[in-house]
């Protein structure tokens, strides 16, 4: 009896459908899910309901995905975020790929969690215009989602399990096993020739892992790279003027997909970016000391630019499409 009782276990393993906790693709490291808000498949399944909603703004048009589109790397396309009757913001939208790993969101770093970070865009008066307790209202009179926050939470819609599910679904927005990690793992055929010049002068002379370190290719911190503007950026939030003008350096993870750059979308293409650290920026009082000009030769450059589009793009890029949404 005991044997069959571990047999019908072992094939009841067997032909689970995947898990909400499935492995990170290769090159990343394990992804943090907080205590009180571990993944399950129905939960990851309810955030992207809500991601992709319109419903969850005044107007009913605007979602998450509206300025976090899969088609567009998970940002907008645009050089700034288009809210509710088309009025837009002062910053681009960041790529909300391998948010998982960021230490801090948002551009300036307010929100410490995408629990806490998912609540922001639809309470912001210029993106989704939605005092919380309008959207647990509307939300509860739609049958499916009550259905699904019981299911899930055991009470009714509320804003806490609205930013818990949303996060939940971001976290499963992975991108790795790029050509760059199956260079690391010893193929040396996943990365052209001009890529592997680009690899050896990102991680040397140019010195882009200053910043862009570690496996998401971020320090999870902020710097001043010396892009003129008035936007005070993280000092804004910390209250130092040491971090005036200053923002999280984003990952390079599918960096060729999430154009326009920079936190004000005004560098268009990999092209102008790399031409900006070549001229080391704009001088000002709290530009970093780390950032000076680069002495890259145009074919240097060239090869840089080929490294970022090629070796960080990867085959299996989260390309998800819009689910059906409750009634």
């Amino acid at each position: 009896m005991l044997r069959m009782i571990c047999c019908l276990l072992l094939l009841s393993l067997l032909i689970q459908p995947e898990s909400a906790c499935a492995a990170e693709p290769a090159g990343l490291p394990p992804i943090s899910y907080p205590k009180d808000n571990l993944p399950t498949d129905e939960k990851i399944a309810l955030g992207k309901q809500l991601y992709f909603d319109g419903r969850l703004s005044s107007d009913n048009k605007v979602s998450c995905a509206s300025c976090h589109d899969p088609a567009k790397g998970f940002s907008n396309g645009d050089q700034f975020a288009t809210g509710v009757e088309g009025k837009k913001g002062g910053r681009n939208s960041p790529t909300v790929i391998n948010a998982a790993l960021q230490q801090f969101q948002f551009w300036d770093g307010r929100a410490k969690s995408l629990e806490e970070q998912a609540l922001g865009p639809i309470q912001n008066p210029i993106e989704m215009n939605m005092p919380l307790d309008a959207v647990v209202a509307r939300l509860n009179g739609i049958e499916g989602y009550k259905t699904q926050f019981q299911k899930v939470f055991g009470t009714e819609v509320t804003s806490a399990g609205i930013g818990k599910a949303i996060a939940a679904y971001e976290r499963t927005i992975l991108s790795g096993d790029a050509p760059y990690d199956r260079f690391k793992a010893g193929d040396q055929a996943a990365l052209s020739v001009a890529a592997q010049r680009g690899m050896k002068l990102f991680f040397g002379k140019a010195n882009c892992v200053a910043c862009h370190a570690g496996p998401n290719f971020t320090d999870n911190g902020f710097h001043n790279i010396g892009l003129p503007g008035t936007d005070e950026g993280r000092a804004a939030i910390s209250k130092s003027l040491g971090d005036k003008g200053s923002f999280k350096t984003p990952t390079l993870r599918e960096i060729a997909r999430t154009a326009p750059y920079m936190h004000d979308g005004s560098l268009k293409t990999l092209e102008e970016v790399i031409a900006h650290y070549i001229k080391g920026g704009t001088p000002g009082p709290q530009v970093d000391e780390e950032l000076f000009p680069l002495k890259l030769s145009t074919d240097e450059a060239a090869d840089l630019i080929t490294f970022l589009k090629e070796g960080l793009s990867s085959a299996s890029y989260p390309a998800h499409t819009a689910p059906e949404l409750p009634q």
